[in-house]
C-alpha cells in the first residue's frame, strides 16, 4: 500500500484512520482519488479537502462512517447516494442489536476495504450486484452461523459470503490450528474468495484465456464437490509443494487458481508497501540477495524482477518476525511451478486491465 500523510501537519496516516493522531484533523479516504485525505468540516455533508486537487469541492462521509464508524470512505456532496463504493458492495450484515457483531462487521469491513484498495488501484475495482442475473457485479454477504445452519464460505454468481464470527480472533485461529493451515486472516478470505469472483469473470469476458489457464492450473471442469470430497477424505497429495502454493490449492483447479491469485494481491500489495516505504536490502553477491524497486510493483513490466523482490522481502520479514518470537509473516514456498501461475496472472493482468485502462 502506498503511504498517506496528513495534508495538515504531514503526520504519516494509516489506512483505516478517521482522525489525525497529531493535529486531530478529519480523515477520510477518496475512492476516486485514491488518496487518504485531510478535510475541514463545513457542516455533516460538507467536508472541504486541505488539498485543493481534488475532482470536487466537498465530500460527505459514508453513511456507515457517520453512523457506525466502521467505514472512512467520503462521497461526493453533490451525489444522492449514501453509501460509499465499498459500502455499496455489502449487501447482508450481522444482527447489530448484539454489540459484539458490530466490532465483527467493523473488522469484516476494514479488511474488505483493504482488498478493494489493491482491487482499485490495479483498475479492477468491482462494481455491485444489479441483480440475481447479474454476471459482473459483486456483492457481499456477512452471514452468522445458526444451531443448525453453519455458514459455508465460498463465492457464488457474484456473491461472496463470509462467515462473521470468522472476525473473531480467538475462533479464526482455532480454525486455522485445527484444519492445519499455516495463514487464516480476513483478509486472506476475501483475496481469495474474489478469486473465484475474478475467474468468473475471466471466463466471461476473455474465454480464449481458458486453455492457458489448463496448462497451468488444470481443467476446471472435473467434478467439483467430487473432488472436493476427495481432498478432504485424503488430504493433499505427497510432495504437493513441488506445484502448489498450498494444500488446499490441490483439492481443484477453481482452488488452486483462488490460492495463487490471492498471493499475487499478497505480493503486490506488501511489495508496494516496500516500495513506497523506500525499503532496500544490499546483498552480499552470495547467499543474501539484493532487492531494489526500478518501478512500482502494480502494473510493472519485469514479472521477474517482481519474483525475485518478493522472495528476498519475504525471507527477510519471516527473519524478522522471528527475532520478534513470532511465526513467519509467510510462511510459504515459491517453485518454479508456482512463478509461472504467478506469471500467467501478472501477463494478462497487464495485458487486459492496465493497456485497456489507459
Amino acid at each position: 500500500m502506498k503511504h498517506f500523510e496528513c495534508a495538515v501537519c504531514q503526520q504519516q496516516l494509516f489506512f483505516y484512520k478517521s482522525v489525525c493522531d497529531h493535529c486531530m484533523s478529519p480523515i477520510g479516504y477518496v475512492a476516486s482519488e485514491k488518496e487518504l485525505c485531510s478535510f475541514k468540516k463545513q457542516s455533516a455533508d460538507q467536508w472541504i479537502p486541505v488539498s485543493k486537487n481534488y475532482h470536487h469541492a466537498s465530500y460527505k462521509p459514508c453513511h456507515n462512517y457517520t453512523h457506525y464508524q466502521v467505514c472512512n470512505w467520503m462521497i461526493p456532496s453533490n451525489e444522492d447516494e449514501d453509501f460509499c463504493e465499498s459500502c455499496q458492495l455489502t449487501h447482508v450484515i450481522p444482527d447489530l442489536e448484539n454489540s459484539e457483531n458490530l466490532i465483527y462487521w467493523f473488522r469484516l469491513e476494514e479488511a474488505k476495504r483493504r482488498f478493494l484498495y489493491l482491487a482499485q488501484r490495479m483498475n479492477m475495482m468491482p462494481r455491485p450486484k444489479k441483480s440475481e442475473d447479474d454476471p459482473f457485479g459483486l456483492r457481499f454477504d456477512f452471514l452468522l452461523p445458526e444451531d443448525d445452519q453453519p455458514v459455508l464460505i465460498g463465492h457464488a454468481n457474484g456473491v461472496i459470503t463470509l462467515n462473521a464470527i470468522e472476525a473473531d480472533v480467538v475462533y479464526r485461529e482455532t480454525t486455522r490450528v485445527n484444519m492445519g493451515e499455516n495463514y487464516r486472516t480476513l483478509l486472506g478470505h476475501f483475496r481469495h474468495e474474489s478469486g473465484h469472483y475474478y475467474f468468473a469473470l475471466m471466463q466471461h469476458l476473455h474465454p480464449e484465456l481458458i486453455e492457458e489457464f489448463r496448462h497451468y492450473f488444470g481443467d476446471e471442469r472435473q467434478n467439483y464437490s467430487e473432488a472436493l470430497q476427495t481432498y478432504y477424505n485424503d488430504g493433499a497429495p505427497i510432495n504437493w509443494q513441488e506445484n502448489y502454493i498450498s494444500a488446499y490449492a490441490t483439492a481443484h483447479p477453481w482452488e488452486d487458481w483462488a490460492e495463487t491469485w490471492a498471493h499475487y494481491l499478497h505480493m503486490m500489495e506488501t511489495l508496494e508497501t516496500a516500495y513506497y516505504a523506500g525499503i532496500r536490502v544490499i546483498g552480499n553477491g552470495g547467499y543474501l540477495a539484493s532487492m531494489d524497486f526500478k518501478e512500482c510493483p502494480i502494473g510493472g513490466q519485469d514479472v521477474e524482477h517482481i519474483l525475485a523482490n518478493w522472495v528476498t522481502l519475504t525471507f527477510n520479514l519471516n527473519a524478522l518476525n522471528r527475532c520478534m518470537g513470532l511465526e513467519d509473516a509467510y510462511p510459504f514456498k515459491l517453485t518454479e511451478a508456482v512463478k509461472d501461475k504467478l506469471r500467467f496472472i501478472h501477463r494478462h493482468v497487464l495485458e487486459k486491465v492496465f493497456k485497456s485502462s489507459k
